[in-house]
């Protein structure tokens, strides 16, 4: 058997799409084509691995030789495919023995000499590749194994030169899979690790007063539920904000590779972290930046509702952002994730976030505030709150009015006791057999996770009818009693849970 397949991959956004890498060798003049779509970067392999090949003493066949990477219809791009299409020309015409047969991948830049090289997409398709648990034996460049190893869950062989690759495949070694060793506490349950860590450089014990805000906060950290708090400049909101970070649940393997992955592609930190990302865009930015985007050579952009993905979305100052921009994050709200479509491609991004919103009473933010005199008008105030539709409201969960201090007010609870009960309400939700967190529950989990007894089911039904609550508003409230509960250690959603729950919804 011979060689004519060989995978690797091309980036697309955040994530790597797996590319079959195919080599034909047909009469005819000879020549040297790659076809798929495959833009200026990889068109140069041509010299690049012709060059190599030659010096490893490779004589081309009088053919016509044809290198596809399917799928053709996919823009790609990246000097890493350099090495799958020199190690197949490379083994045309070479029997692999039947001890050898596996799925091979392989990326890498090639030097005119043969030497493979590092490219600067490696490690973000590395990344993608974990978090989707390819099984393949991968090649890549040994300069920069120490980095490389560092991702989990790969069978990964390390080479110097082309002729050292074509020796592996031939003569293929074991390697084993590559172990997480994250350097974080970590929560199992059903024998899957969860990790968080115990830093909390920003306290909720800074927060002075305004309980019923810091309550909220525990509540939508608990069950990633959507928050929006409204109250006069300077009453906490942005402080209470900044610190939920450090009191979210913990994340699975899968999702630190995400967040790694999402840091690296904004950052260019190459750095594992155990808390979940937090993006803070202004409310000048546009609907591009917030939503993503489609390059002009059919590159997808990533936005920040992309980068938050299973991390905080903070939206300061809510009702000047685009009106645009709020109505258009009713879709990821809803879904948790996002389609970008233009006429030469379509790209669906991941975005389930927690979205933590705050605002002014009015425009001049003193309509909340008994020290302040208030210099809107009734016109104003009306058209200033009129920026938020009710469509987009209905899908905030918690509604927090936060009222200016009185006294001297003080501290109740920090950060580690709070992130303690948050610990408590997710080991609930996964022992329940959740796969998603309470305030990501579809309608369907809702039914099944979250039911009401008759009395509390009626007791709902009242409230929709004097309230003018939506049947979404309705689920929202059962997955937020569901949250109650578990903090409380309640295997039931109980009456006070569901009362509660009501309180915080907007009327």
């Amino acid at each position: 058997m011979r060689l004519h397949q060989i995978h690797s991959a091309t980036l697309l956004g955040l994530d790597a799409k797996i590319i079959e890498v195919e080599a034909a060798f047909n009469k005819g003049l000879p020549s040297f084509t790659i076809a798929g779509m495959a833009q200026a970067s990889i068109q140069e392999a041509r010299h690049r691995s012709q060059s190599a090949l030659c010096a490893i003493g490779f004589h081309f066949p009088p053919l016509k030789i044809v290198i596809n990477l399917a799928p053709s219809d996919l823009s790609k791009q990246g000097s890493h495919f350099d090495l799958p299409i020199a190690l197949l020309i490379a083994l045309y015409d070479r029997e692999i023995p039947p001890n050898s047969r596996r799925s091979w991948f392989a990326l890498g830049e090639l030097g005119l000499e043969g030497r493979v090289k590092e490219n600067q997409n490696i490690y973000p398709i590395l990344l993608s590749l974990a978090e989707q648990g390819y099984a393949g034996d991968i090649l890549l460049p040994k300069e920069n194994e120490t980095l490389y190893r560092s991702i989990p869950r790969l069978k990964l062989h390390f080479i110097n030169h082309l002729q050292e690759g074509i020796n592996l495949i031939l003569s293929p070694q074991e390697s084993p899979l590559e172990v997480a060793n994250l350097p974080f506490s970590s929560l199992e349950i059903g024998g899957i690790p969860y990790y968080y860590e115990e830093r909390y450089e920003l306290d909720f014990l800074d927060v002075k007063g305004q309980e019923i805000a810091k309550r909220a906060a525990l509540i939508a950290a608990a069950g990633f539920h959507n928050l929006l708090m409204e109250g006069s400049p300077g009453v906490g909101k942005s402080m209470i904000a900044k610190r939920l970070r450090y009191i979210l649940p913990p994340l699975s393997l899968e999702e630190v590779l995400k967040s790694a992955k999402a840091r690296l592609h904004e950052q260019g930190e190459l750095r594992y972290e155990a808390l979940r990302n937090a993006r803070t865009p202004h409310n000048t930015s546009s609907k591009a930046a917030i939503l993503g985007s489609i390059g002009a050579g059919g590159e997808p952009k990533p936005g920040e509702i992309a980068l938050a993905h299973g991390g905080i979305l903070f939206l300061d100052e809510l009702p000047h952002f685009q009106k645009s921009v709020l109505e258009a994050l009713r879709e990821p709200l809803e879904n948790q994730s996002f389609v970008v479509s233009r006429a030469q491609a379509k790209v669906e991004f991941e975005a389930s976030f927690l979205l933590v919103a705050a605002q002014n009473p009015c425009p001049c933010g003193n309509l909340l505030n008994p020290l302040q005199e208030c210099r809107c008008n009734e016109k104003e105030v009306t058209r200033y709150k009129n920026r938020l539709s009710e469509p987009f409201l209905d899908r905030i969960d918690l509604f927090v009015g936060m009222q200016e201090n009185e006294g001297e007010a003080q501290s109740t609870q920090s950060s580690k006791e709070l992130h303690a009960q948050v610990l408590k309400a997710f080991k609930a939700q996964k022992e329940r057999g959740q796969e998603v967190l309470n305030g990501k529950l579809s309608e369907r989990e809702t039914e099944r996770f979250c039911p009401l007894q008759k009395e509390d089911s009626e007791t709902l039904l009242e409230a929709a009818r004097r309230f003018g609550l939506s049947s979404r508003a309705m689920d929202k409230i059962k997955r937020v009693s569901r949250t109650l509960a578990d903090l409380e250690g309640s295997e039931a959603i109980q009456k006070k849970h569901l009362l509660e729950a009501l309180s915080y919804r907007r009327r």
